[in-house]
């Protein structure tokens, strides 16, 4: 093995034997491991995977098979492994019955594979918002708990160190009592401009792509990695972004969801080929405080300290729970210091997958629920989705967190599912 080769793989955490010769690095792996969907973010978590040294990739799927291509060359110079390739995620948790499965697609294809890769009796690490309405989630809950496998969902925020210290700090009373918790993402941009569809690419089954979401022509601004902000697709910045903050908010708290939710949204810049409000604030109604969530997609400015995050207000001062900043507590006494923490991310898009993934696998081998259990994904989409779905409704809704239903409103209460394009089935 080269050097160089040897350094770079111990440096990533990989034991790799000192002897002479090209070594399988895969050979004594425990888990025959799959990755579906092939993309950046997919890719991202599959290196901290191979880095962990547990894993034998032994099939990869996307149904643009660019991906599928470049991703198997990628594997193979990082380990040697050569997985098969598929285009259809059914053919491979059927053909291959791997032991675990990373779910990384566009957010609408989540649960059907996430349930089937259960199915067949593999635990999973699924990408967050963990579906695109809140019964697909329910059903993803029900599968993980019948089969009693582990599903871990992206939301790495849960291990990253200063948002765990934050959350001791916010959990020790330091902050006093927190009367509200404002969540925000403000990232700056412009109206846009029109990009028309066009033929899809040779290499890509749009048709599959778009599955059991409605169908609409091909259009590069959808994809690749543009489908967030095209609600057939996903749930724009509140259903992306905002999965991390309501996360925080409901880590923190005792409560396990808002009681009443108003949201309004709009497109009041964006004048361009997407379709998911570029404005949103959505009020969060618990039983001992109030939530506050908005974003908008154009005017970013120096003036705001901070663009992502969350503000804990409470009565010994503001605490600022963010991302790059790390946190920083303000106090309302003058006279004591302000507080703060770095965060410590890995260099590459400022993630600490390798910490989650490393607890998914300690949640296997310990038989215990893992660190971002789906019933925590669930609910964190969940108060993402409600937003939307209060938005898409136009008033506010009452919501029963232990019944998971809507009050006294059946047209809203319809909004918890969507019918399913030609033959595919919706969960249960």
């Amino acid at each position: 093995m080269q050097r160089r080769k040897f350094l770079k793989l111990s440096s990533a955490g990989m034991l790799v034997p000192a002897l002479p010769g090209f070594i399988n690095l895969t050979q004594y792996a425990r888990y025959k491991t799959a990755l579906i969907g092939c993309g950046w973010w997919g890719m991202n978590i599959l290196r901290e995977a191979i880095a962990a040294g547990s894993s034998k990739v032994v099939a990869i799927c996307d149904v643009d098979q660019r991906y599928v291509k470049s991703a198997a060359s990628e594997i193979n110079k990082l380990n040697g492994d050569q997985p098969k390739q598929y285009k259809d995620y059914r053919e491979l948790l059927q053909k291959e019955k791997p032991d675990l499965v990373i779910v990384a697609t566009p957010d609408h294809w989540h649960p059907l594979i996430c349930i089937a890769a259960l199915h067949v009796g593999a635990h999973v690490y699924v990408e967050k918002p963990i579906g695109h309405t809140i019964n697909e989630g329910k059903a993803m809950v029900k599968a993980a708990r019948d089969t009693n496998l582990v599903v871990q969902v992206g939301t790495h925020r849960r291990v990253s160190p200063h948002n765990i210290s934050g959350m001791k700090f916010l959990r020790s009373g330091k902050a006093g009592k927190i009367g509200m918790v404002r969540a925000f993402v403000h990232y700056g941009g412009g109206p846009g401009e029109k990009v028309p569809d066009s033929e899809a690419p040779k290499e890509l089954d749009w048709d599959f792509w778009c599955g059991p979401a409605p169908y609409r022509p091909y259009n590069s601004v959808i994809h690749p990695r543009g489908f967030r902000q095209f609600m057939e697709y996903a749930n724009g910045q509140l259903g992306d972004w905002g999965i991390h903050w309501m996360d925080q908010i409901l880590w923190w708290t005792e409560e396990k969801a808002p009681r009443k939710i108003y949201s309004t949204a709009s497109r009041q810049i964006k004048n361009d080929t997407t379709d998911a409000p570029d404005t949103q604030v959505v009020n969060y109604e618990f039983e001992s405080f109030q939530a506050v969530w908005e974003h908008r997609l154009y005017a970013g400015n120096e003036a705001e300290k901070s663009n992502v995050g969350c503000y804990f207000y409470g009565t010994e001062g503001t605490f600022h729970m963010g991302w790059l900043d790390g946190w920083t507590f303000y106090p309302s006494d003058k006279n004591k210091p302000l507080l703060h923490e770095k965060p410590t991310l890995h260099t590459v898009d400022n993630n600490n997958i390798k910490e989650l993934w490393a607890d998914f696998l300690s949640a296997i081998e310990n038989k215990r629920r893992p660190v971002c259990d789906i019933e925590i994904g669930h609910r964190s989409t969940n108060m993402s989705l409600l937003g939307v779905l209060s938005a898409k409704a136009g008033r506010s809704i009452i919501w029963d967190a232990d019944k998971e239903i809507i009050l006294n409103d059946p047209d809203a209460n319809a909004l918890l599912q969507r019918p399913y394009r030609g033959s595919w089935i919706y969960p249960v």
